[in-house]
């Protein structure tokens, strides 16, 4: 796998998931996914987004920034949305707040094998605390 065709596959798998066309997501990540250093496998990690999408209804994955050393993407996801109820044991509950995650995925055979995120929980702790 090439440098300039890992960033593209990696925006395909971003357009999947702000399509939420879960019938696709295993073109993009493999059966024995491992996100965090637990190993969910594909179905736990479409579980995962799914309650994602349901708990933050306008939730919308924005890659601010890309780097690509095969076989690893780096990317920092920008977030401006509106968490229903508590999100990262925050009260949120509805009120629009921006955040970035920084995410870091290995790729295997063309697909995501292994997933570590980091969301910047302080960023959304500040904008409730203005409240």
């Amino acid at each position: 796998m090439s440098g300039t065709d890992l960033p593209e596959i990696y925006r395909g798998y971003i357009a999947c998931l702000n399509g939420q066309d879960w019938a696709t997501l295993a073109q993009f990540v493999d059966d024995d996914v491992v996100y965090n250093g637990v190993r969910i496998g594909l179905s736990g990690y479409r579980a995962m987004l799914e309650r994602d999408f349901r708990e933050i209804p306008d939730l919308h994955f924005d890659i601010a920034l890309l780097v690509a050393e095969p076989p690893l993407i780096a990317s920092r996801l920008q977030f401006h949305c509106s968490p229903a109820g508590t999100f990262l044991g925050l009260a949120v509950d509805g009120k629009k707040v921006s955040f970035a995650e920084n995410v870091f995925y290995r790729f295997r055979g063309g697909k995501i094998s292994d997933v570590w995120s980091v969301i910047d929980k302080t960023a959304i702790e500040a904008q409730l605390s203005l409240d």
